[in-house]
């Protein structure tokens, strides 16, 4: 049974990739390497926030 109150994988997923998308900006990497993996990780984020990326 499922709660109205109960996270959403995806919605933890892509709390997770935002998460690793700000960790990026502070890591001690270069500017491209930084903004790279921010990239990345925000384009994760948009995906499963507009619902593209199955579950796992």
């Amino acid at each position: 049974m499922k709660h109205s109150h109960a996270l959403n994988p995806s919605k933890l997923r892509a709390l997770a990739h935002r998460r690793m998308a700000l960790a990026a900006l502070h890591a001690d990497s270069s500017l491209s390497t930084r903004l790279s993996r921010y990239n990345h990780h925000m384009s994760i984020v948009r995906r499963l926030e507009a619902g593209e990326v199955q579950h796992g």
